[in-house]
């Protein structure tokens, strides 16, 4: 049964939270109810929360954008499915989406920004069904944890896609113990890489990441940039494979730091995809990339029909959603929020509903 209204912990603007109810939208033709299992915490919602990043729908609106759940109700075919809502939602119609690049569509919807008022910290959400990600057997995984497919992991995937991955590639992961960058880690080791390399300054972190794909792990504190080139020097040397050409480099930071570092490992045939987002900016020499025939990637977000895939490296194994996330009440979301802020989180947060 459909409720009349939809609980939910609003941002009724930056820094102040509320817990209200709104009314359930009118459904269009394709339209399905969800409720709610599980809300991943990304610092996209913390940037809206704490640094007045403007979202497109004023608030006061629901935060969140990492959602898992159950429809309960809508189009028929859909009721009883257990689905995952894409982070980016294309139109569908336009040329970006009609030439696979819906992910970057110029009119697309984003819950907890561009959905009206609706977002993920709520009780329930409307989404449309085209675009939803089924999740037919998942096993032991609990629903609420595949919330975290819809950003923190598609986005890894989305990058890889961008940058070619292919079996037997080499590559380097700048904030590899991050939300983001223990994905893109797994990611890159799961669609074949022979060579990942983990790079990050949280050292507790960085060195659990040995466990998770990366085959050799740099913490870059108080190293030059010279420094970390010799390391890398020397895994390779012991690996017997090249270390100044074909590498693709992940930036997943977005700090000046980080992206100055991929830049200067950045060589001969090399790729660098920036996944990462930052305000600073940082002076590149463009003339490198003729000299090294280089690339420089953007990527955003993933389109909805690239969703099964990663949805299967979660369920098979490939990709551990376990190890780095836990679930706590969506009541203490203002207490995961400061802690988030505050760099006290040790997992991604899933908040789940208990209005």
């Amino acid at each position: 049964m459909i409720p009349n209204t939809i609980q939910t912990w609003q941002m009724t603007e930056p820094g102040r939270l509320q817990r209200t109810e709104v009314a359930m939208p009118a459904l269009g033709v394709d339209d399905v109810v969800i409720e709610i299992a599980g809300c991943g915490v990304c610092h996209t919602d913390l940037s809206y929360f704490y640094m007045g990043v403007p979202t497109v729908q004023k608030p006061p609106l629901s935060l969140g954008h990492e959602i898992s759940g159950t429809v309960i109700g809508g189009r028929p075919d859909m009721i009883g499915k257990e689905v995952i809502v894409p982070a980016v939602i294309p139109c569908g119609n336009c040329e970006l989406c009609q030439t696979g690049r819906g992910n970057r569509c110029l009119a697309q919807k984003m819950p907890g920004n561009s959905m009206g008022i609706y977002g993920g910290y709520s009780s329930h959400i409307v989404a449309d069904a085209r675009f939803l990600c089924p999740i037919v057997s998942r096993g032991d995984t609990p629903l609420e944890h595949l919330s975290v497919v819809a950003d923190a992991v598609t986005t890894p995937y989305q990058a890889a896609v961008r940058a070619d991955l292919k079996p037997g590639d080499r590559v380097v992961v700048i904030g590899a113990a991050g939300g983001v960058g223990s994905f893109m880690v797994q990611t890159a080791k799961g669609m074949g890489a022979a060579a990942v390399i983990g790079i990050d300054i949280n050292e507790e972190k960085l060195r659990m990441m040995t466990g998770y794909g990366a085959d050799f792990v740099i913490n870059p504190k108080g190293k030059s940039t010279k420094d970390v080139k010799e390391e890398i020097k020397g895994f390779c040397k012991e690996r017997g494979i090249p270390a100044n050409t074909g590498w693709k480099i992940f930036e997943v930071t977005g700090s000046k730091p980080g992206q100055e570092l991929a830049l200067a490992l950045l060589s001969f045939t090399g790729k660098l995809i920036v996944v990462g987002y930052g305000t600073d900016e940082t002076s590149y020499m463009l003339s490198k990339l003729m000299a090294f025939d280089a690339e420089i990637i953007g990527t955003w977000g993933c389109p909805p029909d690239r969703y099964a895939p990663v949805l299967a490296m979660c369920l098979d194994g490939r990709i551990k959603l376990g190890p780095f996330v836990e679930t706590r009440p969506m009541s203490q979301i203002a207490q995961v929020f400061d802690d988030a802020h505050h760099g006290k989180l040790k997992k991604r947060v899933i908040l789940t509903p208990d209005f």
